[in-house]
């Protein structure tokens, strides 16, 4: 019986239309979708030729909506549609590999972890970056009922680096953020009224409805 080797068996599929979704450019608004979601629960993938990044969003069910608006705005570059996986019982769909997605991923990973672009403040000043970012990470503080602050969980994040985000907080939109150690790991902290109020008023008018629960 004659062997056929391994590589010959796969079957590489690269069509016309892959390669023309390939050639159109993000907009701005996926753009500042994307960078929301590298800060938050997203994750920049590379892809099978190992070269190129794909993007990968995945919520729990309890988040479908939430999957379906990233949906939404990225599916001229999805192939299928989001699926549920019964393994963690989440929703998720990923992009085909695109080259402003591995723009972004070249800034957000080195050796496999993400860290803080440094030109993050070109990007920080839309505030939908900030919107997407709370949807992913971010939660209300609430005592016998009442709103007392916000959180923006980003314990994935360095000391140093959540003092860079802090600074862009304050700097772009005025909001002084603190850091709190949470599980041995940094976080953002909003507490104060006056820079809540700050807070609420850019995040509010874009929150969508199924995460508006997270405003309390």
């Amino acid at each position: 019986m004659r062997v056929i080797p391994r590589e010959a068996k796969k079957v590489i599929t690269y069509s016309t239309q892959i390669r023309n979704l390939k050639k159109k450019n993000f907009s701005p608004f996926q753009k500042a979708v994307l960078v929301g979601c590298l800060l938050g629960d997203g994750n920049a993938e590379i892809s099978w030729e190992g070269k190129n990044y794909r993007l990968k969003i995945e919520h729990s069910v309890k988040q479908k909506d939430f999957v379906f608006w990233k949906y939404e705005i990225f599916k001229d570059f999805v192939l299928t549609e989001p699926k549920f996986c019964s393994r963690n019982k989440s929703i998720a769909f990923r992009t085909i590999s695109h080259p402003d997605i591995t723009n972004f991923g070249e800034k957000f990973y080195r050796t496999g972890k993400k860290f803080l672009p440094r030109d993050l403040e070109a990007y920080f000043i839309d505030p939908k970056v900030i919107v997407v970012w709370f949807m992913d990470d971010g939660n209300v503080i609430k005592r016998n009922g009442k709103v007392y602050g916000y959180y923006l969980n980003s314990q994935s994040f360095t000391r140093e680096e959540n003092l860079f985000l802090k600074s862009l907080l304050e700097k772009i939109y005025g909001i002084k953020f603190s850091l709190e150690i949470n599980h041995g790991r940094y976080r953002l902290r909003i507490m104060r009224e006056k820079e809540r109020e700050k807070f609420e008023e850019i995040i509010k008018p874009h929150i969508i409805s199924s995460m508006r629960y997270k405003l309390g």
